[in-house]
């Protein structure tokens, strides 16, 4: 337990220092860095992004439909479900259609997509089969993206043509039995051979398509001899083949869902690897690790935008022909609500992972607190869209033969793989609080010398205690992007902005660099980011709809209005606990954890039973 503690503080200490290390960076092109100084950043999200002509969209709807119609005919889910693989001509069927190397540029065999349009893509699986979607997901979202983004143009020639058909399978072996969220704790070693090639040996567990991949991105320990004669290891990324020997797997996991995606432990017993198979340089794994999964992470949120759509195709179909008390029961206020809210939900999805996609699109450089929000935000929506779903359609829902108790076993670990959603709203709070400390900076070495820098000091503070008392927020930056119809949320979001921004730099004043040990404040500051970000993203895309020629207007308008309601009340519910009354509530939470953990049983409460007065 201590050293999984440990472990995990190590990872986001080095997050910090990732963010903190060099001169205050330009995070202009980031909206989620902005929240955390009240700024309205709008390159990357005012106003919603046109990214085709009409002919270009013509062509991916037609691809789309296309490779719809093929999936659907050929999956069958359940059937997948229940075998735990793939049939061989559903295999054929994503080969065929370039499904395994959407991104791949042309010149090495595949479709050369963009993000978007791999986006768009993407839903296809996850509204009629998230195994299959992680089948062809993984490898390409993650296994082979290393190569894709970071490979030399030697590399990219060797291996892409064989993984953009489908001929080879790629997976990503990062993650072993101490490695989970924290990256940089691996121990598999790779020691470098007088010949210059590495030997590697370790394991690795967990490993989607580990059991019929021929191509593995391995990240190793590399032994490095230092001045002063001591050696450190340094975690670097390599190219391995199953045809080098020595690589073996387990027999494929049992889990809780994706089960047609095969997931096996791999092992790596005196693997030898040319030299020129090392991703980047020596010692720069933690690097090409995040790129990756910072990369493949908008994914995720696209292709839960098609579940989400799924699922309230499902719920609203069984809602208008299901009759009870003598009403379709879609017309009583329960099912309403449910519905509603669905959709709304589903619509905020979709404006944020499109955004993260374009901006990915753009070589945006700081887009990567987005896409953590991205997945966070589509993955835990997604949930509750399926258990509304299963709620709506009652004992229908939760029978195995309609499908939608497969799709809740299969959504569970969305929000644990790729950065599980704690170790992500962790990133998110504490690098945005970074960025804030830096802006802070020039006051707190102003405020060694009060009296020479009182000019300074007073502005500040008035302008903290303007914010504070509301005279002062950046509804009218916010505004001026939005169509008149939605100023009011826009005022409203806009003054959560800014009592977000007050908040920020309040803890950050009150903890300063122990910031890092207060999970309880961190956790509340990134869900406040991430709502602030929907319903920022939710404020674009429906004001971008108003200029569209066949857009439903009157009900994008009503999607951002019932979705920009719940959200601010889950943004003020996340500041209110930032108080010092609910800090005694951590307290006793964090009292009562380590009983928990240190008492002979974990249950410390006297069964009912027992309390017998006499």
């Amino acid at each position: 337990m201590k050293r999984v503690v440990l472990q995990r503080s190590n990872f986001l200490k080095q997050t910090v220092r990732a963010a903190g290390s060099k001169p205050i960076p330009d995070r202009s092109d980031s909206f989620v860095f902005g929240l955390f100084n009240g700024q309205i950043n709008p390159q990357n999200i005012f106003p919603y992004p046109s990214v085709f002509n009409q002919e270009e969209v013509e062509e991916l709807n037609e691809l789309f439909s296309a490779s719809f119609d093929a999936f659907d005919g050929t999956n069958q889910a359940l059937e997948n479900d229940l075998r735990g693989d793939l049939d061989p001509e559903m295999v054929q069927m994503l080969r065929d259609f370039g499904l395994f190397g959407m991104q791949v540029p042309e010149e090495h065999g595949g479709l050369g997509m963009s993000n978007v349009q791999m986006a768009r893509m993407s839903e296809i699986g996850g509204e009629l089969d998230l195994g299959v979607s992680i089948y062809i997901g993984a490898h390409q979202s993650i296994g082979f993206k290393a190569i894709l983004i970071l490979g030399t143009p030697e590399m990219k020639e060797k291996y892409l043509p064989a993984v953009a058909s489908g001929e080879k399978i790629a997976a990503f072996c990062l993650t072993e039995p101490s490695t989970g969220s924290d990256a940089s704790s691996v121990q598999t070693r790779a020691v470098k051979q007088e010949d210059g090639s590495f030997l590697m040996n370790g394991g690795k567990i967990w490993i989607t398509g580990g059991g019929i991949a021929d191509i593995f991105t391995v990240f190793a320990q590399v032994p490095v001899e230092q001045e002063d004669g001591s050696t450190k290891d340094k975690m670097t990324a390599f190219i391995v083949e199953r045809d080098f020997g020595g690589v073996t797997h387990g027999a494929p996991e049992k889990k809780m869902g994706i089960k047609c995606s095969n997931t096996a432990e791999v092992y790596f017993d005196d693997v030898r690897i040319p030299a020129e198979n090392i991703i980047g340089e020596v010692g720069e794994g933690f690097k090409v690790a995040m790129e990756v999964l910072n990369s493949g992470r908008y994914g995720m949120g696209a292709t839960l935008n098609g579940t989400q759509k799924g699922l309230i195709k499902k719920a609203t179909e069984f809602a208008a022909n299901r009759t009870q008390f003598r009403n379709k029961i879609y017309k009583f206020g329960a099912i309403q609500e449910k519905l509603a809210r669905m959709h709304a939900e589903q619509y905020a999805s979709e404006a944020v992972s499109y955004l993260v996609a374009n901006a990915m699109d753009h070589k945006t450089e700081n887009y990567h607190l987005e896409a953590a929000c991205g997945k966070i935000f589509a993955s835990e929506r997604a949930w509750h869209c399926c258990d509304e779903t299963i709620q709506v359609m009652g004992g229908m829902g939760y029978m195995f033969e309609k499908g939608v108790e497969k799709v809740m076993r299969d959504l569970r670990i969305f929000r644990i793989f790729e950065g599980t959603n704690d170790i992500l709203r962790l990133m998110v709070g504490l690098q945005g609080l970074q960025y804030t400390g830096q802006q802070l900076a020039p006051i707190a070495k102003a405020a060694k010398s009060p009296i020479a820098n009182a000019p300074t000091l007073i502005k500040f503070k008035m302008d903290q205690r303007a914010k504070e008392k509301g005279s002062k927020t950046a509804s009218n930056d916010l505004k001026q992007y939005v169509d008149p119809a939605l100023h009011p949320e826009a005022q409203k979001v806009g003054e959560a902005i800014t009592r977000f921004e007050v908040s920020s730099k309040k803890i950050l004043q009150k903890f300063n660099k122990d910031i890092i040990n207060q999970q309880f404040h961190v956790k509340r500051i990134a869900e406040a980011a991430v709502e602030l970000f929907a319903s920022s993203a939710v404020l674009s895309r429906a004001t971008a709809a108003q200029k569209h020629p066949t857009a439903n207007k009157e009900e994008e308008i009503l999607l951002a209005k019932t979705y920009i309601f719940d959200s601010l009340k889950k943004v003020h519910g996340a500041l209110d606990q930032l108080c010092e009354h609910d800090e005694s509530h951590w307290k006793n939470m964090a009292e009562l954890t380590e009983k928990m953990v240190n008492a002979d049983s974990p249950i410390l409460g006297a069964h009912p039973t027992e309390l017998i007065h006499k």
